[in-house]
């Protein structure tokens, strides 16, 4: 594979980054293909693809980091992860720098959520830590993490608990502490948008998206206002689901014998896609050579 571009690096060149986020190995390689030049993996979708379970503070840093290796290793594009609250004091965060840091990832996303109250996504967060503990777990990151090209996003939830204003105080000192970038999830309104892009457009200032909502805004919008990296969840993990209900609905109607199995036009694709995305025509070759 080709050296990984740093994420620092690919922000400065993008305008915005737009980041899909990968649930697995495989939809990794599929980003990639589509064109994409980073990835994100979120807690919710990894749990989800891999462990069957919601994203409300039930996994550690072992399962986490064993989902986020096996993504990391199938593609050369920077990765920014999920890191939770640290799962832990400051002493587990510098632990999940380090182990993360062995595994390859471009950036850290360190949140300031409760944990034994979690909320996945953005569905509204019911506490937040003080800022004072925050402050000390991203200054022990950014420590853990010098030397090196990750970036440190400090993750900012209480916009829907304290409001807009006191959020952005809360980020305001998170940058203070060192974090490399800001992330303030749930605004519900352009116009907060603008607010938040307008005081914090300097930083790597991140946004996520979600269809159907009145902030899903084309890319270069969201980069004029300030949004440097564009990460785009529950795009990807529905959508997969969905295809898989109806196909094993269609199936089951079939072994039933309550209707023929429907044609599936788009199978030439898939495959293509598939074999593409599995690189076989490499490991074809290399087993040419070998059997030559």
């Amino acid at each position: 594979m080709a050296a990984r571009i740093s994420l620092r690096r690919l922000i400065e060149q993008e305008k915005p980054l737009v980041t899909p986020l990968a649930h697995d190995a495989l939809t990794a390689r599929l980003i990639a293909r589509a064109g994409f030049r980073s990835i994100a993996i979120g807690g919710s979708a990894l749990l989800a693809a891999r462990y069957g379970l919601p994203d409300i503070g039930l996994a550690a840093l072992g399962e986490m980091a064993a989902g986020i290796q096996d993504i990391v290793a199938a593609t050369d594009l920077p990765v920014l992860v999920d890191g939770d609250d640290g799962y832990g004091d400051a002493r587990s965060v510098v632990h999940m720098v380090e182990a993360y840091t062995r595994l390859g990832v471009s950036g850290i996303v360190l949140e300031d959520q409760v944990r034994v109250a979690k909320q996945p996504g953005d569905a509204g967060a019911v506490g937040v830590v003080p800022a004072d503990e925050m402050v000390q777990k991203l200054e022990a990151a950014v420590a853990a993490s010098s030397g090196t090209e990750i970036q440190v996003i400090a993750r900012c939830d209480a916009c829907q608990l304290e409001g807009l204003e006191a959020a952005m105080r809360r980020a305001d000192r998170y940058l203070h502490a060192g974090a490399h970038g800001i992330f303030i999830p749930g605004v519900p309104t352009v116009a907060g948008l603008e607010e938040v892009g307008k005081r914090f457009g300097g930083a790597h200032l991140m946004i996520a998206v979600f269809e159907g909502r009145e902030t899903w805004l084309p890319p270069a919008e969201l980069y004029a206002m300030g949004f440097r990296q564009v990460v785009v969840p529950g795009l990807l993990l529905p959508r997969v689901v969905h295809c898989l209900d109806v196909a094993l609905e269609d199936l089951k109607g079939h072994a039933d014998g309550r209707a023929p199995m429907p044609s599936f036009p788009g199978a030439r694709q898939a495959h293509t896609a598939l074999q593409e995305a599995l690189m076989f025509d490499r490991w074809r070759s290399i087993g040419s050579s070998i059997s030559g």
